[in-house]
């Protein structure tokens, strides 16, 4: 199972690779992720092609500082 995280525009996303395709969750400050589920990722969506989709689907999320979808480590 494959994680990744992104900072879209200001809102930490969790993308995860499961058995059904890419799912998405918004992390939690108890370690637990509520499921995304305003965010729906085509299960075919190349890797590489995650962060350019999310700033898709979520632009009117964005703001000053917060201009664009980013992959955090």
């Amino acid at each position: 199972m494959k994680t990744l995280k992104f900072d879209v525009f200001g809102r930490d996303v969790l993308v995860i690779w499961g058995a059904r395709g890419w799912e998405v969750y918004y992390p939690g400050d108890d370690g637990k992720r509520r499921p995304a589920g305003d965010i729906r990722l085509p299960p075919n969506l190349p890797e590489a092609e995650l962060a350019r989709h999310l700033d898709d689907l979520c632009h009117e999320w964005a703001r000053p500082g917060h201009d664009r979808v980013k992959l955090l480590d």
